[in-house]
């Protein structure tokens, strides 16, 4: 991402480009207070809190294979697409925020969560 600043469009915030995001791939971003990471997984872009539940991990520096990111700190499995989580140690789903994409520009809407 280049140094220009986020821009707001409707409640959703510019995070990067398309083309910025490899796919597969995943990024995390800070959005307004929240650190978000941002996957692109068979050319399709979700986000969840960069959080895992069970213990605050920073999930985006996990496994990512197919639609799971593995936490990197006890193995707790959670599905990109919604946050739903699949394997313990955690037990609760992961907050999932909404994801726009506008020509080849990237936005995200922060869930109330």
């Amino acid at each position: 991402m280049s140094g220009k600043p986020l821009q707001e469009s409707t409640d959703f915030i510019r995070v990067c480009k398309v083309s910025d995001l490899p796919d597969p791939g995943r990024r995390v971003f800070e959005v307004g207070e929240r650190f978000v990471v941002l996957f692109h997984v068979g050319g399709r872009f979700w986000a969840l809190d960069d959080c895992c539940t069970h213990d605050d991990g920073p999930l985006g520096e996990g496994r990512l294979d197919g639609f799971v990111i593995e936490c990197p700190r006890h193995g707790a499995k959670f599905d990109v697409r919604s946050g739903r989580v699949l394997a313990m140690p955690a037990t609760r789903d992961i907050p999932a925020h909404q994801v726009k994409v506008d020509g080849d520009e990237v936005y995200i809407k922060l869930s109330e969560q």
